[in-house]
């Protein structure tokens, strides 16, 4: 199986991190590295005339994915990838954005990006900082970008993470996705050194009421809304998202195509433009390749500064 691994490697390593995003009653230890295993399961008879099919997993960190299955020339030539669509439906419609805070354009934007997020999970976190500022940026108003909640049942302080920001946002859509950014940002730090769930919950409602103050909400409501913990339109959310199969964050829907795991950025850019050619606009210019680094000069007793 090694001489079907070796021609498509770098490209099933460029989808590691789409495959090991923070999963339903697994570990959420995350490295700085990731150095994935391969496996590469039996070649089988697809529905698709000249490829067969294979299904790969990969394992990093003690973790292995779900398969992710590809199809292969029967000549082993070339490796292929597809989604299989209902055309009969507008598939944006398939998860809604409505009533939830956006970012982005307005809510008639051509791409709706819709994630299902855990502000416990690290891959998330990772997702955030890097993705949607990125994403913002390239298209502007041409995408439009909301959350829903999918807290992992691991993760402690999740679901009143999820509760306490949709109290802020409730009232202020700045305010929602500043504290999203701030939990985000600093979620190892909450619950100090010994990891205390008490700390870190009483640290999630401080966040919420302090932003509340930022954004000049109605204070007793909003400490109404954190006191209560009604957890029932996060509940909501969860079984719309396991009803779309979710079962991994982070998890996006872009005009309802499903992508899961903290994903290559060109991926995602890749996945938009196509989604704006559909709607019949144009995709903004491909962002500029960043020149290659420069080894610096070697530096010998012949040619060190002041010789």
């Amino acid at each position: 199986m090694s001489t079907v691994v070796k021609p498509f490697r770098t490209l099933i390593f460029a989808l590691t991190l789409a495959a090991l995003g923070c999963h339903a009653q697994t570990p959420t230890e995350i490295s700085g590295k990731l150095s994935p295993d391969i496996q590469v399961g039996p070649r089988t008879k697809s529905d698709v005339p000249g490829f067969d099919a294979i299904s790969v997993s990969f394992s990093a960190d003690g973790k292995t994915s779900k398969p992710v299955d590809f199809l292969l020339s029967t000549d082993g030539k070339t490796l292929a990838q597809f989604t299989k669509f209902d055309i009969s439906k507008d598939p944006k419609l398939l998860v809604s954005g409505d009533g939830r805070p956006a970012r982005g354009g307005p809510a008639t934007a051509p791409v709706l990006i819709v994630g299902f997020d855990d502000l416990e999970c690290p891959y998330c976190a990772k997702m955030h900082e890097q993705l949607f500022p990125a994403l913002t940026e390239r298209y502007k108003n041409q995408i439009h970008i909301v959350y829903r909640d999918f807290p992992l049942d691991q993760h402690p302080w999740a679901m009143r993470a999820a509760i306490d920001t949709n109290c802020v946002g409730a009232q202020s859509p700045t305010g929602y996705w500043n504290l999203v950014d701030h939990i985000h940002a600093h979620a190892a730090e909450l619950g100090g050194d010994d990891k205390s769930l008490a700390k870190a919950n009483e640290t999630l409602d401080t966040l919420a009421r302090d932003e509340g103050k930022r954004q000049n909400l109605n204070a007793e409501t909003l400490n109404a809304c954190i006191a209560k913990q009604d957890d029932t339109a996060i509940k909501a959310s969860m079984k719309l998202g396991e009803s779309l199969g979710v079962d991994s964050t982070p998890a996006l829907f872009i005009n309802g195509e499903k992508l899961e795991g903290a994903l290559p950025l060109e991926y995602v850019y890749r996945i938009i433009d196509n989604a704006l050619i559909a709607s019949g606009q144009t995709p903004p210019p491909p962002p500029p390749q960043q020149p290659p680094a420069q080894s610096a000069p070697q530096t010998t007793p012949a040619n060190k500064p002041g010789n």
